[in-house]
């Protein structure tokens, strides 16, 4: 089958595109974090240029989405949904690959909290679509092509091919074709080989207990079952937690639409300058999260503590993302949900010591129960956290603290993160708030 010939090749291309994307975004994370520490060595003056840099660096990236494309900014799942049910036409395909891969560099490297995913996803399904359009292909093989090129950039994003794949079926297209599972497969496979190559194939995560690594030894213990109730607790919680973050991400953006006579640049510049401020008291609370993860799963000390660095964190993702710059959702929620179940699960281990609880199982359960309650796509996040920890253990308390998050969420009557931001992106269309793509247009 074409489609399956042509999946392979990009998957090839979008794992090089992703891979490249996060090489350059680490060394811009580590240019900021050096930055950060010259600018305290200078003193109050030092603060300043801080402030002053992160909002200059979220400004531009502003700058080029509202001026090369609108459709660069945020995740770019919504986009993509809509663009695969028919309700987005055709958009410059080329701008975007450019301006999501220097915005979401500038906006991410400049501390905003965003995931890498967002570009990945955006940048894997352009790739597929360029390819339908050289070979003329028909309508479903473009959706299957578009949706497995995203699919490919989740992949690479995580290091976490299958994810990518049930990323397509669950979340993407919401339906089982064997023409998407074939192509969700050949691409995300594709990925990972070219991705591997550059960025290595150890898990993003590694699970610590007792100073260990649990990926390398499994000595990350299977939970008792007197410790699943706790878990039903967990997932309950990271639930109504996740309702909350949702409710807040569509606030901001609320709020920063209502501020039309503010330039983009402008209110991003503000956004900028409060993650400049964050920084320079508490630098690792900075970025897409993955280096907090990593902390909080190798059970090391948090300064400020658990608590107060969800709050920020819970605070800054939105914050971020209404700045409309390029960046994803993925990385600063499992982030959150890595804090939730770490906190919930030092409080259990206190409570309970009898039952052996290990609070690094708890964030790895938290991180899947957490994203399940924003996406609500619990097949993608629980495999894409065993993916990224290689935590095979704790697959059993994911299902029931996954189960009890979406029905907390859905008791709650909140819609799925993604369905929201594609609806909100509809009626933007609809009210000429964001103008339509130009068919034409490179």
């Amino acid at each position: 089958m074409l489609v399956g010939l042509l999946a392979i090749v990009a998957g090839a291309a979008t794992g090089l595109m992703v891979s490249v994307f996060r090489l350059t975004l680490g060394a811009a994370d580590r240019l900021r974090n050096e930055l950060v520490e010259r600018a305290h060595q200078i003193g109050p003056e030092g603060l300043l240029l801080t402030v002053m840099g992160c909002a200059a660096a979220t400004a531009l990236a502003a700058g080029l989405v509202r001026r090369f494309s609108i459709y660069a900014s945020g995740s770019g799942v919504p986009e993509v949904e809509a663009a695969l049910a028919g309700e987005l036409p055709p958009v410059p395909l080329r701008r975007i690959l450019l301006i999501k891969f220097i915005g979401g560099i500038l906006s991410i490297g400049s501390g905003a909290a965003l995931g890498p995913e967002g570009p990945g996803v955006q940048m894997g399904a352009v790739g597929g679509r360029l390819l339908a359009t050289v070979f003329r292909r028909a309508w479903p093989d473009v959706q299957a092509l578009v949706a497995a090129g995203a699919g490919a950039g989740i992949a690479v994003a995580f290091n976490a091919p299958i994810a990518g794949t049930v990323f397509v079926l669950e979340e993407l297209t919401r339906r089982f074709e064997m023409r998407l599972a074939i192509a969700g497969l050949g691409a995300s496979s594709t990925a990972i080989l070219i991705s591997r190559l550059l960025l290595g194939d150890a898990p993003v995560l590694h699970v610590t207990v007792m100073g260990q690594i649990a990926s390398a030894t499994g000595s990350l213990p299977y939970a008792a079952p007197a410790a699943w109730p706790l878990y039903l607790v967990l997932g309950a919680l990271a639930g109504i937690a996740a309702v909350a973050y949702n409710r807040f991400i569509i606030q901001a953006l609320r709020l920063s639409s209502a501020l039309t006579e503010w330039p983009a640049e402008f209110k991003a510049a503000i956004v900028g300058a409060l993650i400049g401020l964050v920084g320079w008291f508490a630098p690792k609370l900075l970025g897409d999260g993955s280096s907090l993860s990593q902390l909080v799963v190798a059970n090391a000390a948090i300064a400020g503590g658990i608590p107060l660095a969800f709050a920020v964190r819970f605070c800054l993702g939105p914050i971020s993302y209404a700045a409309r710059t390029p960046g994803g959702l993925f990385a600063p929620l499992l982030t959150l949900g890595a804090l939730t179940g770490s906190f919930l699960g030092g409080s259990f281990h206190a409570a309970f010591p009898a039952l052996g609880i290990e609070p690094q199982a708890f964030a790895v359960v938290g991180m899947a129960a957490f994203f399940t309650g924003v996406v609500r796509a619990p097949v993608t996040g629980i495999v894409l956290v065993i993916e990224m920890t290689a935590a095979f253990t704790t697959l059993l308390p994911m299902l029931v603290a996954c189960f009890a998050a979406v029905l907390a969420a859905s008791l709650l009557n909140d819609p799925p993160i993604y369905d929201s931001l594609r609806q909100r992106l509809i009626d933007e269309l609809r009210l000429g708030t964001i103008p339509f793509p130009d068919r034409a247009a490179p």
